[in-house]
């Protein structure tokens, strides 16, 4: 089934299909939008009247007024300036959700751009003909002008495509799958690179990661909680309604799920009074979280589905109006909290880790070893995740609260909305490997207290890992180990089995 383009009701979930391959499909509803545009637009060019970006220059050069017989190659010029971005190329299925997400904004009628354009875009995408675009070098202001460049300019036949791993010149990938590059008509230049769609394509990823990060962290912990002879009293739902969060209503409910018939957790006063807080308040932490990630969702539904150029075309109204819904603030500011949210996910992991490891909290063998000493067991593992979290603190710095001027002063004020995606991506990286770590020496911990005596979730759960990573008798090189771990998370395995009934 085709994913419906008409730029209205495009869903997070949906992009998320297309990004991984589903199919596209302009709707007759949008193709009827975009050519009242465009009719409108080819109206103004007539008419002779200054109209930005249609019939005027760019950016500080909005005053310079642009001949009839030149709008072409203004549209032309535009791109191949604007094409400079630096940095590591996007990976496919982020380049997929912002092909997209740009043709769902041009969809709904109000860019002026003609439906030929949107179709290519859409395939391209069904075709899997893509552009190579580089992750650096968009302010997140006057949109994502850099990168969005790079996606217009192979549309042009200019520029480079991907051929499997390879990099080939764009018009010959879209030769080979018997597409005809675009000639630009006046706008469309300006409607492709004008827009918030390479930090709303990043952002849409990462959140989903997130998510999927975020149920594994619970399923993690309750190993860890089992590991550690924790007491789940602290999970009632009598705690949780009296602070009604529904993050961290759910992620109670859900560890009481996982770790319900556990013949390891123990009751208030059998072996101590209470636990420290990296298991006691884990649907405190990771409800906080989950209610990041929903309010984030719900920035990410609204901007997915708007159009977000300029200026922008209002046929019905005899209007076009220079705005600034290109402006990428709310996402710089969802994206921030996107990095910090998942950031705590991995600081109390890490904490968990700790308690795992250290031989003062916890009654296990020093470092989940019988033979310490002679060998080091997980003592650097941990090092490993502390460096993580480290480097997180870092990357949660916010991007949105700096701006510096651009084009001679004109935007005076940018969001470095694709800055804050960046690094959220990076935060998403590390989550992922810290919770390996995690995992890893939980299932070593376990394997000292006896795995028969897990809760039937908890069971599942650590022959999973065993089908991956053995028993640690003595070191070994534990890259591989984490590096397996992180791979099982990122397809989301471990989730099958805690959603599979």
């Amino acid at each position: 089934m085709h994913v419906p383009i008409e730029g209205h009701s495009l869903t997070v979930d949906q992009v998320v299909a297309v990004a991984y391959g589903q199919n596209a499909e302009l709707t007759a509803s949008a193709v009827k939008a975009m050519e009242k545009a465009r009719l409108y637009v080819e109206a103004l060019i007539t008419r002779k009247q200054p109209v930005y970006g249609i019939t005027t220059g760019f950016g500080r050069f909005s005053d310079v007024v642009i001949e009839a017989e030149d709008v072409g190659q203004l549209q032309l010029n535009l791109i191949r300036s604007h094409a400079c971005g630096v940095g590591e190329p996007l990976s496919k299925p982020e380049t997929r959700a912002l092909m997209l997400l740009r043709a769902n904004a041009l969809a709904k009628g109000h860019s002026g751009a003609r439906p030929k354009l949107v179709q290519l875009l859409i395939d391209c995408l069904n075709k899997d003909v893509l552009p190579v675009i580089p992750t650096k070098g968009s302010l997140g202001a006057s949109g994502d002008l850099v990168p969005l460049a790079h996606m217009a300019l192979f549309l042009i036949g200019e520029g480079q495509a991907w051929d499997h791993e390879k990099v080939i010149p764009a018009r010959r990938a879209l030769e080979r799958a018997g597409l005809v590059p675009i000639v630009l008509a006046a706008k469309e230049g300006l409607a492709l690179i004008n827009g918030t769609q390479y930090m709303s394509a990043r952002g849409v990823l990462c959140l989903a990661q997130a998510k999927k990060l975020a149920l594994e962290a619970d399923a993690i912990a309750s190993l860890t909680c089992q590991a550690l002879r924790g007491i789940p009293a602290a999970y009632s739902p009598l705690v949780q309604m009296v602070r009604p969060h529904p993050g961290q209503q759910a992620c109670a409910l859900r560890l009481e799920k996982f770790l319900a018939g556990s013949k390891l957790v123990s009751q208030p006063g059998e072996l101590r009074t209470q636990d420290a807080y990296a298991l006691r308040c884990i649907p405190q932490v990771h409800g906080a979280s989950n209610d990041a990630f929903a309010w984030i969702t719900e920035v990410l539904e609204r901007e997915i589905n708007s159009a977000t150029d300029n200026p922008l075309v209002f046929a019905d109204e005899d209007q076009v109006i220079s705005g600034g819904n290109f402006h990428g603030q709310p996402l710089a500011l969802a994206f921030d909290l996107l990095a910090i949210a998942m950031a705590e996910l991995a600081n109390i992991s890490e904490r968990r880790l700790e308690r795992l490891v250290n031989p003062q909290l916890s009654d296990l063998p020093p470092f989940l070893t019988n033979k310490g000493g002679l060998n080091s067991g997980l003592m650097i593992a941990q090092y490993v995740a502390a460096a993580l979290v480290s480097e997180n603190k870092i990357l949660c710095h916010p991007a949105s609260v700096d701006s510096i001027p651009s084009s001679g002063n004109q935007e005076d004020h940018v969001s470095m909305g694709a800055n804050s995606a960046n690094k959220a991506c990076q935060v998403a990286t590390n989550l992922q490997d810290v919770l390996a770590i995690e995992l890893l020496a939980a299932c070593q911990a376990l394997d000292f207290r006896g795995p028969e005596l897990l809760s039937p979730y908890g069971h599942k759960m650590y022959q999973l890992v065993r089908k991956y990573v053995s028993f640690m008798d003595e070191d070994r090189v534990f890259h591989e180990d984490i590096k397996l771990l992180s791979q099982l998370l990122a397809e989301g395995k471990l989730n099958i089995i805690l959603l599979g009934e």
